[in-house]
């Protein structure tokens, strides 16, 4: 029973750092795209849609923060953990600008990639830092009384 306990309330974490993090990012990067219609689903409206992939997000990436956090090499943890959320994100980024902007024009698959990396970049890199610290703050923080 202790051990499902363990696992709820360290799902329950991620969940929910996960689920800001997305929501805030996508927010961010790809919030000048809200009043844009989707070029799949005429009536689903921005904030409706960054919640759905936000709550996907949360549940998928929470699995696999879990067993992230099984490594023991810290470096190799950290790396995976940003490499994740960043590749993650960009992917949801990549797929709103393709759903309510370049469906919509005759935008080349470069094109997508760099207008996507231009509006993406920042809040991608900043809220993986972010939230990557949120998730290994304790390791931080004793390092910091150590020394």
């Amino acid at each position: 029973m202790q051990k499902l306990i363990f696992f709820l309330k360290k799902f329950s974490f991620y969940f929910l750092v996960i689920f800001a993090g997305t929501y805030l990012q996508v927010y961010w990067a790809m919030g000048y795209l809200s009043d844009k219609l989707s070029s799949s689903c005429l009536d689903c409206s921005f904030a409706l849609d960054t919640l759905f992939v936000s709550l996907f997000s949360a549940v998928f990436l929470s699995l696999f923060f879990m067993l992230i956090s099984r490594i023991k090499n810290l470096y190799l943890k950290l790396i995976l953990e940003f490499l994740l959320l960043s590749f993650w994100w960009f992917f949801i980024d990549y797929s709103d600008f393709v759903e309510r902007e370049s469906s919509w024009s005759t935008y080349l698959f470069e094109e997508e990639i760099h207008a996507t990396l231009n509006q993406g970049f920042s809040p991608i890199l900043i809220m993986s830092v972010i939230v990557i610290f949120i998730f290994n703050y304790k390791f931080f923080i004793n390092k910091n009384e150590a020394n």
